[in-house]
């Protein structure tokens, strides 16, 4: 392997034992205890003020780290909105960009890139953003010194309960065991450190259980008062009655009588004494003040870990582009950026110089998060402009909506505006001439007086069976009384079929565009 050196320069001789085995592990008999005590349990104000204060002068930071597991476990709503911000970030695939385009470079960045596939890799951004609740967290890297070149072969977390400050800055991270149950400074290249920052100060200030466990605390409080207050007025006065000359087992009958409707739904009793179910009053309003409360300390821990409570409580929306996955989009691109930047410095690097020597350029992780974007909004902005001629790609807008390019042979879907320009097969006794795709569309009264002048044209065409005989018969009368005498005997040899179908089919067609229009 090339030769490693730390931050000051110097040799630094890689264990490959110690680069491979687990030695963060938790044992029974040892100081790394996996069995901790309960700190929730007997919480109060005065033990929450000393146990932050502890945390930060140094002195136990176990029992911290404790509660704050503890609230995950018990408090639903907390465990809910952290969750969602964890996986917000968490459920991103990562990326790997090369330092540059140089042939080494560009292979430097595939070899990170074949490890950032890794099955292991989801949760280790999960474990890794575990510190947003505890302000920091370790992970443990198992490599696979057997084979060149080295790769982690596994991720282990490491319990926050086992992690202590120096007792000089306060600052550096040490690792209690049997051999230093005050804590040891963590092997370089052995463990992943994510310490997100929430806020500017000491990583043990950091944490957002420090942020919500006085919301938490109240909260458990409530709810307590608020089961007590509902067995008190929640159930039933259950009275027994006797009468004045009733013996002492008498007066027992009704006292079991009481206990078994209480536990069995069911009693006997002689049929002088009575049983009666009180309900009581609703407590005047008690059970909408403790409701209230514990809302209350709900909405301020929403505020606390995603930022917002819109989406988080009440059900109403943001803008989508200040959302992601409910959490503000600002707070979970800066937990994206420093996961990243953790990744960078506790596995890339790691990786890179402990098989191929400190590089002048790294490789770099990349975890974006997909920029939320209204796509309705871009719809109706772009659709005008491309009705006045503005030019715009087809392929950028298939992107915008995740859609492929269609096939050459596949069906496509169309506009309605396309399909209505599609003609319709005339009929085979239509005398009627073609219209054009792109004619211009007439008024109702326009196209009723296309039809009059077309139904008059054929009216011309059938006219001369029956007027013509008339013409003639008119020509050859001497006088207007002989025309009217053989007009009768003239009108028996006419007929006036032809004209009266054609009478009939302009009345079908006007009645059909009359029915077509009122449609």
């Amino acid at each position: 392997m090339t030769s490693i050196v730390d931050v000051s320069g110097k040799p630094l001789k890689a264990d490959k034992t110690l680069l491979s085995e687990d030695i963060a592990k938790a044992y029974t008999t040892s100081v790394r205890n996996p069995r901790p005590a309960s700190v929730a349990s007997t919480l109060n104000p005065l033990r929450l003020a000393g146990l932050l204060r502890s945390v930060v002068d140094g002195n136990n930071p176990e029992d911290y780290m404790t509660l704050a597991e503890e609230m995950e476990e018990r408090d639903l709503h907390y465990a809910a909105q952290l969750r969602t911000r964890k996986l917000a970030v968490a459920a991103i695939a990562p990326t790997v960009v090369a330092a540059s385009e140089d042939k080494a470079d560009v292979e430097m960045a595939e070899r990170v890139r074949a490890i950032m596939d890794d099955d292991q890799i989801p949760e280790l951004l999960f474990d890794l953003l575990d510190g947003l609740g505890k302000g920091l967290s370790v992970v443990q890297i198992l490599w696979d010194t057997k084979q060149t070149p080295w790769k982690p072969q596994d991720y282990k977390w490491v319990d926050p309960r086992y992690l202590r400050q120096d007792n000089e800055t306060l600052q550096e991270i040490l690792l209690i065991s049997d051999d230093a149950p005050s804590g040891a400074p963590l092997d370089p290249y052995k463990f992943m450190v994510h310490k997100p920052r929430s806020k500017s100060g000491s990583v043990w200030r950091n944490g957002l259980a420090r942020l919500v466990a006085v919301m938490y605390m109240l909260k458990s409080f409530t709810v307590r008062d608020w089961w007590a207050f509902a067995e008190v007025f929640g159930i039933p006065v259950r009275v027994g009655k006797y009468g004045p000359n009733a013996s002492t087992e008498d007066i027992s009958t009704p006292v079991n009588a009481i206990g078994r409707i209480a536990s069995d739904a069911g009693a006997v009793i002689p049929e002088s004494m009575k049983l009666e179910l009180i309900e009581t009053a609703k407590g005047n309003g008690g059970n909408t003040l403790f409701e209230n409360m514990a809302r209350w300390c709900d909405e301020q821990t929403s505020k606390a870990v995603l930022g917002q409570t819109m989406t988080a409580d009440n059900g109403s929306s943001q803008s989508q582009a200040n959302v992601h996955n409910d959490v503000r989009m600002d707070i979970a691109e800066w937990d994206a950026r420093q996961l990243q930047s953790c990744i960078n410095e506790y596995l890339v690097k790691p990786y890179i110089i402990l098989n191929w020597g400190p590089q002048e350029h790294y490789p770099k992780v990349r975890i974006q998060l997909p920029q939320p974007e209204d796509l309705k909004m871009l719809v109706d902005s772009i659709t005008p402009l491309i009705d006045r001629g503005f030019k715009v790609s087809a392929s950028s807008v298939r992107e915008k909506f995740g859609l492929p390019e269609p096939d050459e042979n596949e069906e496509v879907l169309m506009p309605t505006s396309a399909i209505l320009a599609q003609t319709m097969p005339a009929a085979m006794n239509r005398q009627r001439p073609g219209l054009a795709i792109n004619r211009v569309s007439k008024t109702a009264e326009a196209e009723m007086n296309d039809l009059t002048d077309e139904a008059m044209s054929d009216w011309e065409e059938v006219a001369e069976d029956f007027m013509n005989p008339i013409i003639e018969l008119a020509n050859a009368s001497d006088s207007y009384e002989t025309f009217l005498e053989k007009l009768p005997e003239l009108q028996e040899t006419l007929g006036a079929d032809v004209f009266v179908e054609q009478m009939a089919q302009y009345m079908f067609q006007m009645r059909g565009y009359g029915d077509a229009k009122d449609v």
